[in-house]
Formats: C-alpha cells, sequence, structure tokens
C-alpha cells in the first residue's frame, strides 16, 4: 500500500514540474499573431496557388500585414481574386487598394505537328520533366514544348487545355489567374506571365514572340518552320525600343510595347503572334515615270491672205483664151 501511495505521489510531482515547466516555455516563446492577419485570410479565395509569391493565402495576408505596417500595398497582389479581394484586404488595414495591371498566361511555342516534323517517338513517362531530363524530344527543336502536359495538370482553374491538333497548351484568357502554377511546372520555360495589354476599344491587345529558341538562325530554321531566326528586322521597325535580340532571339518588353503590329506585319518567320487582327499594311502604288511628250510637228508656214482674196489656191483653166480678131472671122 505504502509503495502505490508513493508512485502516485512521484506520478504527481513529476506532472505537476512538467506542467511548470510547459508554462514557462509558453510564456517565454509565445508567438503573437495579428489579429489582421486572420481577418485578411478570411477574404482570401483559399486558392493557396502561390501565385502572390508566397507560401499559401496566410503567408500572403502576413506579408498584407506587413507591408500595410510600413505604409503601403504595392508590389501585393492576389492573381485570383483580383482587384475586388485587394480592395477588401486594403479596407481591412486601412489603406488604399493599389491598381494593379492584370495578366494571364502566354504560350511562347508555335511548333505545332505541321511547324516542326517530329523525328523520334518518345515512349517514355508522360511527362515534360521526364522527357526534358531523359531526351530532347520528339523533335530537332531542344527549346519548345514537349507536349505531355504538365502545365496542364498543373493549373488548378482549368485555364489550359493541350490542343489535340497541335500539340500545344493553350490558354483560356477569360480563366487564367495569372497563379504562374503553368510557368513553374513547364521544364523549358516557354509560357510566361505577361500583362494582357493596352485595352484599345474594350479589346486588350498584346504581341509577343511565340519562339524561345536560342540557336543560330540556320539550326532554329531547320528545326521549325515559325522559329526566330534573329535577323533584327522586328527590330529595326519598332519605333518604341521596345524588341531587343539576345541568343538569337527576339523579345518584345511589354512595358514599353504599344502594339501597333509593325514587327506583326515585319516578320518573315510568322514568329510574331498578337491577340488582336493586325491591319496589313497597303502596299505602296509607285507611279510610272512620265514619258517625255513627243515633239509636235513643226506647221507649214502658210502665207497670209490678202484683205478681200481668198487664201486657198485658184485652179488655173485648160483653156486658152481666144483673141476677139478670131471671134469676128468666125462669125
Amino acid at each position: 500500500m505504502n509503495l502505490i501511495l508513493v508512485a502516485v505521489i512521484a506520478l504527481g510531482a513529476i506532472g505537476l514540474i512538467a506542467a511548470v515547466v510547459l508554462y514557462l516555455a509558453s510564456k517565454k516563446f509565445a508567438v503573437f499573431e495579428d489579429p489582421r492577419i486572420a481577418q485578411v485570410a478570411e477574404v482570401l479565395p483559399q486558392a493557396n496557388c502561390g501565385g502572390c509569391g508566397y507560401p499559401g493565402c496566410s503567408g500572403f495576408a502576413g506579408a498584407c500585414v506587413k507591408a500595410a505596417d510600413a505604409g503601403s500595398l504595392e508590389g501585393k497582389l492576389c492573381p485570383v481574386g483580383g482587384a475586388p479581394v485587394m480592395e477588401k484586404v486594403a479596407a481591412i488595414l486601412g489603406l488604399e487598394a493599389v491598381a494593379s495591371e492584370p495578366k494571364l498566361a502566354v504560350v511562347r511555342c508555335n511548333g505545332s505537328c505541321e511547324n516542326r516534323p517530329r523525328i523520334v517517338q518518345y515512349d517514355g513517362a508522360i511527362s515534360c520533366r521526364v522527357a526534358h531530363a531523359t531526351s530532347g524530344g520528339e523533335t530537332l527543336c531542344s527549346f519548345g514544348c514537349l507536349g505531355c502536359g504538365d502545365c496542364v495538370k498543373a493549373c488548378k482553374f482549368d485555364a489550359i487545355k493541350m490542343n489535340p491538333e497541335t500539340g500545344l497548351p493553350e490558354v483560356d484568357a477569360e480563366k487564367c489567374t495569372a497563379c504562374g502554377a503553368c510557368a513553374k511546372a513547364c521544364p523549358r520555360g516557354i509560357i510566361e506571365i505577361r500583362p494582357k495589354g493596352r485595352v484599345v476599344k474594350g479589346e486588350a491587345r498584346r504581341v509577343w514572340v511565340g519562339c524561345v529558341n536560342k540557336d543560330k538562325g540556320a539550326i532554329a530554321a531547320k528545326a521549325c518552320a515559325v522559329s526566330c531566326i534573329g535577323c533584327g528586322k522586328c527590330q529595326k521597325v519598332c519605333k518604341k525600343e521596345a524588341i531587343t535580340i539576345e541568343n538569337n532571339l527576339a523579345y518584345i518588353d511589354p512595358a514599353k510595347c504599344i502594339a501597333c503590329g509593325l514587327c506583326f506585319n515585319e516578320c518573315p518567320k510568322h514568329a510574331i503572334h498578337a491577340s488582336f487582327a493586325v491591319p496589313v499594311p497597303r502596299p505602296k502604288v509607285v507611279k510610272p515615270a512620265e514619258e517625255p511628250a513627243a515633239p509636235k510637228a513643226a506647221a507649214k508656214p502658210v502665207a497670209a491672205a490678202s484683205e478681200g482674196v481668198s487664201a486657198e489656191p485658184v485652179q488655173k483653166s485648160a483653156s486658152k483664151e481666144v483673141p476677139a480678131a478670131e471671134k469676128q472671122q468666125q462669125q
């Protein structure tokens, strides 16, 4: 009986000591969480896509609170919720919402089955990352789309699909939230998050180079019929200096581009794409050189007719005048 009592007292003492230690540790290492973080997290869509650049919506909420303490939400954007959600976040934090330019994912490859013929058949795992790591793909282009659909699997908003005819991904601009999950999933970096573009007559206009091939012109042209060859013609016609040529590849800066379409019409390989119907420039009409006028024939001088006398030539009569003496003899 004494042994049992001793054991109970010992266990009780150990438990009491452990409780005191835990209490002191909780006070010592307590982490204070700003209640505004929970309030901001409630208005977020909880997609946890990572498109904001933070690990989930809770991480983005904490970043917004820290930014609010600094006095501005500039640079903070929830790609899924967009401007309406950011207005609610700003209202909770007592700030004004900062307008941000809407963006979307753009596929920078036009290597369809027609433009980029297959030379081998890939028979491995249906994964772009595996295909990129184990082989160069089924074509001569080692930069273009592999067509396994990793980007489609990564998209949580059903905004990207594989076109069975072209073998390329296509982005639905209405569904895309520019979260960047598809861009991160692509091992070759052919998907870029770009601004939707300048709004003209209610239409967002954007122009981009649909190629990421950095090979030299002859090699790139052999691999794909519509690859960029770095000729620089687009750069020469651009009036805003929005196009640069680097590593044999043209790139259009969306911050400088005004979507005029001059580069689109100038590209000899049709590697530049536009989200709108670019007007085709009218051909210049070259006027033929005027032929010198033929010299006029010199007019024959005509003798001026005397007053009262006709200018027409007088026809001489063939008959001779009969003398008056002969007339009397005949009578």
